[in-house]
């Protein structure tokens, strides 16, 4: 079966449902112990999620198959304030769609006392942002008008309608896992993706992309519904045990290359690619005495790695605004994109074996901030911004070869302002720029809850 054919098929079942994820869009864990942990999972080997951390940790795990749902709440606003030419917004605009099903799966197979297989099924992240339109006069000799003319009211970007995005990616992980010898492992697991994106209502950049007088008979920029891709990349892993209880893990993913969003290449720098970003995990887990154990991880995500989501919101293209020329400042190589930087994570998680049949989890995660203040005006659509994450967690034993695991996460309201880049845009006409404060400045700002269970099941 094709690979496109395949993922789509796993999509189809509601694994790929939208979501807007922790650290940066990436989720703050991966399986409920993980997430019960504030996610750290790269010196630990208690599920069938070694293809979504570290795939060397399969081969530990045993016989054994995990299926979870998590319940994800992110709550997003977004402001604009101080603009003297009438932008401003009536207090914070509030995101629509703030409850998504998350679905996970994971099976693992020994393949003798020293081999292993398995497969591991995961939304990697995602972006998703549904703002009320409205909010913004329209009519003749507005600002809006002037980027986006011939409505009576526009939305926060002066677009038309509802404004925002819905990214969604899955990841199947094919995991091979072997030990080397009694105390070490490595893994490898082949990196299947497939992503979806749809953009509604910013039709107020048309005059940055590269054909603006064709735009109504050559829409690549919003409102097209959703587009696909599929694309591949490889996680490698090794686990080892370098003392009595202390465990180190390490694991690294590639850049998953994935095909383009044909339908919006005018509006990702690259003209409509947008692939997965590399990433690294280090990590370690220790017994403090026979029932807590101690794990912590450092994860980077590499970002700016993709044009589509590092390239600066500032940048011009083939052209620059203060010339009086905006056209081909969207979608080229060059272009503007979200401006996101890589971003440092640290993640420390405690599991106190409580009884023999129930484990008590919490944990924290704290993740770099990948949004400048010089690109919040882009970043209303996609506002991940959430640094610090608080979680709690508990497997409970049904039996001895079944168990059920909850984990709860709280991600700490937080935010980011920025002068608007409607102060310096000039209009899709050529006109001048408005000049500094006409636009004031923005703020964005998200928090988050999730609940998840999942049920897991040892074969022996």
């Amino acid at each position: 079966m094709k690979l496109k054919k395949f993922v789509v098929l796993i999509a189809a079942t509601g694994i790929a449902a939208p979501a807007l994820a922790t650290d940066g869009y990436f989720s703050h864990g991966y399986g409920m112990t993980a997430k019960g942990m504030g996610g750290a999972a790269t010196a630990m080997a208690k599920d069938a999620f070694g293809g979504a951390n570290n795939p060397a940790s399969m081969v530990w795990a045993g016989d054994r198959l995990d299926v979870g749902l998590d319940l994800f709440s992110p709550r997003r606003s977004a402001e604009r304030t101080g603009s003297a030419a009438g932008i401003n917004t009536s207090g914070p605009v509030k995101s629509d769609g703030n409850l998504f099903y998350i679905p996970e799966f994971g099976y693992n197979k020994m393949l003798g006392w020293d081999m292993s297989a398995g497969v591991t099924v995961y939304g990697n992240g995602g972006m998703n942002t549904n703002y009320n339109g409205g909010q913004l006069a329209g009519g003749a000799g507005t600002v809006c008008n002037n980027f986006n003319p011939g409505s009576a009211s526009y939305n926060m970007l002066c677009g038309t309608g509802r404004l925002g995005i819905d990214l969604v990616q899955l990841i199947v992980a094919p995991t091979f896992s072997m030990k080397v010898n009694k105390t070490n492992s490595v893994g490898v697991s082949l990196l299947l993706g497939y992503q979806q994106f749809a953009a509604q209502g910013v039709d107020g950049f048309q005059g940055f992309t590269p054909s603006p007088a064709t735009f109504a008979t050559n829409n690549n920029l919003t409102n097209r519904g959703y587009d696909s891709s599929s694309g591949y990349g490889v996680r490698l892993g090794w686990m080892g045990q370098i003392a009595d209880g202390v465990t180190l893990g390490a694991a690294y993913s590639s850049k998953m290359k994935m095909g383009k969003f044909n339908k919006y290449k005018d509006l990702f720098a690259g003209q409509g690619y947008f692939d997965m970003p590399e990433n690294l995990s280090l990590g370690v887990s220790f017994k403090a005495t026979p029932s807590v154990t101690i794990a912590a991880d450092y994860q980077r995500i590499n970002y700016s790695g993709i044009r589509s989501v590092g390239n600066a919101s500032t940048n011009t293209g083939v052209s620059s605004p203060l010339t009086g020329n905006t056209v081909a400042s969207l979608g080229c190589d060059s272009c503007r994109g979200f401006g996101w930087s890589d971003v440092n994570v640290m993640k420390l998680g405690v599991e106190y074996q409580y009884s023999p049949t129930l484990a008590l989890r919490a944990g924290y995660n704290r993740s770099g901030n990948p949004i400048q203040a010089r690109d919040v005006t882009f970043n209303i659509l996609a506002p991940g911004v959430v640094q610090n994450h608080v979680t709690l967690g508990f497997t409970y034993s049904l039996s001895k070869d079944s168990e059920l695991t909850m984990a709860y996460m709280h991600a700490y309201n937080n935010s980011v302002s920025g002068a608007s880049l409607y102060n310096n845009w000039v209009t899709s006409t050529g006109g001048a720029p408005g000049g500094v404060g006409i636009a004031g400045n923005e703020t964005i700002k998200m928090y988050q809850d999730s609940l998840g269970i999942a049920y897991g099941i040892k074969f022996q």
